[in-house]
């Protein structure tokens, strides 16, 4: 019997069950951090000790951190974020079929007693980590009348702990059917489940049912959990297709993703380099709404003229046009100065998050700067005092801007 390569690994120690405590977050992702470091580089001589090492972080992970308060989602995306990248350390491993046996096991075994499914990523590609179709039968029929009965009882919540792991052997080892009937069992649908069911209708061939069966999860009234999955799954059919501009209207708009309105705009325009990225900034616009909130994105892009379009919107916000005022004083003053005039215009209105008075003097500054760059400091002063003499929401905006324009006069005399 082939034994599994040993090797001594130094975050063991720093992976005992219980170790952590409740506010024991940070830490626990800095072990992580140095352990993933470690089996990385153990992969680059020994790829099989890697895989092992692999399993025994995995096995280690809820006995750990099961006192940890999860309540911020930090420790969760860590976790994630660390299995997903070193799952492929071990489906990659040359490793022979008893040695791959003995590690799914232990992986079973973690995934069976893992209280908040922290191993998610082990599960959702176990049928790939276990290589030999040999395995994955084993494994998919393990527990499959379990599963079966537990998924036909509609009168309980039906929860199993080795399903996703069955529905990923059963998808490796090339049973679609069982696969779908077993599936289609429960009362609820849920994209975690169903994508295998969609996964095993595209290895046949059969690319409009897979297309059809992942669609109509977005059909439900509220948008189901997973949407932008859904939504990149049924683009990458319609790509595949060379039906790129129907992929791009149908998903890749509802599903851009992102922190901010740029980083939404950057991950389209990545996914559609032959798309002009003019039109895709203008499209998101239009599709997501809250046109002042896309002023950075547009500003950033260097598409001036929709920024200023984005800058007269009541949702743009004073702080970030008063930011733009600023930075851009000597590269596009003109910019600048219109910008400048909005944010003042949008505090006048009472608008903004936390407007201190004392931003109008920073605004104005910003303007006049520009203005005097490009010959039209008597203009704008002329738009300021018009600003100021019609009637606004926040008095003491009015009375810092009025007390602004008359410093300029006195200094102008």
């Amino acid at each position: 019997m082939a034994k599994t390569p040993a090797h001594k690994w130094a975050f063991k120690p720093g992976m005992r069950a219980g170790l952590y405590s409740w506010r024991s977050s940070s830490k626990a992702i800095e072990r992580l951090k140095s352990a993933t470091s470690e089996i990385k580089a153990v992969n680059r001589a020994d790829p099989v000790a890697a895989a092992d090492g692999v399993v025994a972080l995995a096995e280690r992970i809820w006995p750990a951190f099961e006192h940890i308060d999860t309540s911020t989602g930090a420790l969760g995306s860590a976790v994630y974020r660390t299995l997903t990248e070193l799952v492929q350390v071990l489906i990659a491993a040359p490793a022979s079929e008893p040695v791959r046996a003995k590690w799914l096991e232990r992986l079973r075994t973690a995934i069976e007693e893992d209280g908040v499914q922290y191993l998610q990523p082990i599960s959702d590609r176990f049928g790939k980590i276990a290589v030999y179709r040999n395995l994955q039968n084993t494994h998919a029929g393990r527990d499959l009348d379990m599963i079966r009965f537990a998924w036909a009882d509609h009168a309980s919540f039906g929860f199993v702990a080795t399903a996703t792991l069955t529905l990923s052997c059963l998808l490796e080892a090339g049973r679609y059917e069982e696969l779908i009937e077993l599936v289609g069992l429960q009362k609820s649908r849920f994209w975690s489940d169903d994508r295998f069911v969609a996964e095993a209708l595209l290895r046949q061939g059969r690319e409009e049912d897979a297309l059809a069966h992942a669609e109509s999860l977005l059909r439900k009234e509220q948008r189901p959990w997973g949407f932008n999955d859904i939504s990149r799954f049924c683009e990458a059919i319609l790509v595949q297709q060379g039906r790129d501009e129907e992929a791009y209207r149908r998903f890749g708009l509802p599903s851009a993703s992102g922190n901010t309105y740029l980083a939404m705009w950057r991950d389209l325009v990545k996914r559609y380099p032959d798309l002009d990225a003019r039109r895709i900034l203008k499209d998101l616009m239009e599709s997501h709404g809250s046109q002042g909130k896309w002023f950075a994105a547009a500003k950033t892009a260097k598409y001036l003229d929709i920024a200023l379009d984005c800058a007269a919107q009541p949702d743009a916000a004073p702080a970030t046009l008063i930011r733009a005022a600023r930075d851009f004083v000597i590269k596009e003053p003109a910019f600048a100065a219109q910008v400048g005039l909005y944010a003042i215009a949008h505090l006048l209105a009472g608008r903004g998050y936390e407007p201190n008075p004392f931003d109008i003097d920073e605004a104005v500054g910003h303007v006049m700067a520009a203005s005097a760059r490009i010959g039209q400091g008597d203009q704008v002063l002329q738009e300021l005092k018009r600003l100021a003499a019609n009637s606004a929401v926040d008095v003491q905006m009015s009375g810092r801007l009025r007390s602004c324009i008359a410093d300029l006069e006195r200094g102008d005399a």
